[in-house]
């Protein structure tokens, strides 16, 4: 990434940013740990431990729960509700809501809000940057669940993958971008760029034996249409995946910031010099994630995990890789979240992470 325009567009230069889930129940402490340690890019924080009313179903696909499309059972998985007799009526209320929003009518596009009940997180961040807590901050950071993975999740009546079914895929793409750029408007009102995450682990699916029916241009099409309207809002469209994936993928999707897991499967980029070559030469930005998210983070430091990921990055570099772009396009992160860790473990990697940053700024 050249020039002063292009720094000011995307984020760079070894910032540190957060993945989403922390493992606190009260938002006020998340925060005051993303404020101390993530001061250029903060995020809201997803809160799971609060129970399922975090889960991804309420956060990225309530409207489609309102609607009575998807059945959530007492304690049981939720599906569609293919079944139901007034399935087809359903369908119109969503799809002339959709289009209503698609539109730019506030309205409508308020209905694909997160709710205060399913993201006091994100309430809470938002009132800390009405108050002024972002201070320093260069971007702010949202996330949202991406369509492989709520589609590789949730089945129909019948029990089959609703990410298979183009009509149950459709509704699942509408909604998860429409929530993407919900977020992008709300937190594009602090006169910062809004960078949201596409968290989509089952990106890894694409290419695995378990998932042979699996078409990479509907993936990439899925993921695309995300994208699309998170930049339609004006925000920085970002994906995040935590194993080991076909990375062109959400290259060719049109993401802007890639987020992966560098810890425990560098090789899986590694294998792609070519279009990493090409994603960065498009201002395209790689977020490192060097810090492990388990037990093994508290035998690292930060010099052990600036060595990593500088043989990461030289690797790269060997195989072809502009290595200015390589150290100017980057982020660090936590390679996953860490909502199902314990609070002081958590803290840990938040500030390793730090600290990580903080030596590589001095190295690029």
């Amino acid at each position: 990434m050249t020039g002063d325009r292009a720094k000011t567009q995307f984020p760079g230069n070894f910032w540190a940013c957060g993945i989403g889930s922390l493992p606190h129940i009260d938002p006020q402490p998340a925060l005051e740990l993303i404020a101390a340690t993530l001061p250029q890019i903060p995020h809201w924080p997803q809160l799971p431990r609060r129970g399922h009313v975090e889960h991804f179903l309420y956060q990225s696909l309530l409207p489609l729960i309102k609607l009575g499309l998807i059945h959530e059972p007492p304690g049981g998985t939720a599906y569609f509700t293919t079944g139901a007799a007034d399935w087809a009526d359903k369908l119109t209320a969503f799809y002339e809501l959709f289009l209503r929003a698609a539109e730019g009518e506030g309205e409508a596009l308020e209905y694909f809000a997160i709710t205060p009940e399913a993201g006091r997180g994100f309430y809470a961040f938002i009132d800390w940057l009405e108050g002024g807590g972002a201070a320093e901050a260069r971007f702010l950071k949202g996330q949202v669940a991406g369509p492989l993975s709520a589609g590789l999740y949730l089945t129909d009546s019948a029990g089959h993958y609703a990410f298979y079914e183009p009509q149950l895929r459709d509704l699942i793409v509408k909604t998860t971008a429409l929530q993407a750029r919900w977020q992008a408007r709300v937190l594009g009102r602090f006169g910062l760029p809004a960078v949201i995450f596409v968290d989509d682990p089952a990106a890894a699916a694409y290419g695995s034996s378990t998932h042979v029916a699996l078409r990479r241009e509907e993936a990439v099409e899925a993921l695309a249409a995300v994208a699309e309207e998170i930049k339609e809002e004006g925000g920085i469209p970002g994906a995040h995946s935590c194993s080991g994936v076909e990375w062109p993928i959400f290259f060719e999707a049109g993401f802007r910031v890639v987020s992966f897991d560098a810890y425990n499967y560098f090789t899986s980029l590694q294998v792609f010099p070519r279009e990493v070559g090409e994603f960065l030469a498009g201002g395209g930005v790689l977020a490192w994630g060097i810090v492990p998210t388990h037990e093994g983070a508290w035998q690292e430091t930060a010099r052990s995990l600036q060595e990593r990921l500088q043989g990461c990055l030289e690797e790269m570099a060997r195989r072809g890789v502009n290595r200015e772009r390589l150290y100017r396009q980057g982020l660090v992160t936590p390679s996953c979240g860490t909502g199902v860790l314990a609070e002081p473990l958590a803290e840990h990697i938040y500030g390793l992470t730090a600290e990580v940053a903080a030596a590589m700024q001095q190295a690029v």
